[in-house]
């Protein structure tokens, strides 16, 4: 639904149609994934232990759904402003997954959200090294 969307858009986008909405759908799904995971922590019984993974999850869903709303909107994008959106987007996800994962074997619902986590922070990065003059960068 994004990429038809974003082709109605009179606007050209300023990234690629299929890596910007590879992105989105990622961002979207990390978002979505991390609150359950979060949820999933506080019914555990050892929640205590789960602290930090709690606020991994919380941070990094809101950090990739505000990146989702900021990639979707075309009319007069900063570049900048992507770049540094992408890039705290990318970390995020780096970090909870590196929490997650930590909890992975105990916890499935941490394994889960770990790989969501890792493939959201490869499609930041993809849609970093496609930004116009900022190739390369990772």
């Amino acid at each position: 639904m994004n990429q038809e969307m974003l082709r109605t858009h009179p606007r050209k986008p300023f990234f690629d149609l299929d890596q910007l909405t590879a992105c989105l759908a990622a961002c979207t799904e990390c978002a979505d994934t991390c609150t359950i995971c979060a949820d999933a922590c506080l019914s555990e019984e050892k929640v205590q232990m789960l602290t930090k993974c709690i606020r991994f999850d919380l941070d990094c869903a809101d950090i990739c759904s505000t990146t989702a709303r900021v990639l979707s909107r075309q009319t007069e994008p900063n570049a900048q402003l992507m770049l540094m959106q992408l890039e705290s987007c990318a970390t995020a996800c780096r970090l909870c997954a590196d929490e997650c994962q930590s909890h992975a074997e105990m916890h499935r619902h941490c394994r889960v959200c770990a790989e969501s986590c890792r493939n959201c922070e490869q499609r930041c990065r993809d849609l970093i090294s496609s930004m116009p003059g900022i190739t390369g960068r990772k």
